[in-house]
């Protein structure tokens, strides 16, 4: 999985530190909603069964597979 420095920075965060690498993936490749920033970058949700099936947004960048931030999106409505 490809990722800038400030995903790999926000990693070590406790919030953040239990995304697995695999759900992100699966957002990136199967994402069950999806929005193109102003700026290019790509956000997508999918829910997450094993994870109290909360909704995981990935920020990716414009090539659709570089990842910018992955965190659970309590705000997300679809």
């Amino acid at each position: 999985m490809k990722t800038t420095r400030y995903f790999d920075a926000m990693r070590s965060r406790p919030d953040r530190a239990a995304i697995r690498d695999e759900w992100i993936e699966r957002v990136v490749v199967h994402p069950e909603h999806q929005f193109l920033q102003a700026d290019g970058r790509l956000r997508r949700w999918a829910r997450i069964p094993e994870a109290r099936n909360r909704w995981l947004r990935v920020v990716a960048l414009a090539d659709g597979k570089t990842v910018h931030n992955a965190f659970f999106d309590r705000g997300f409505e679809p």
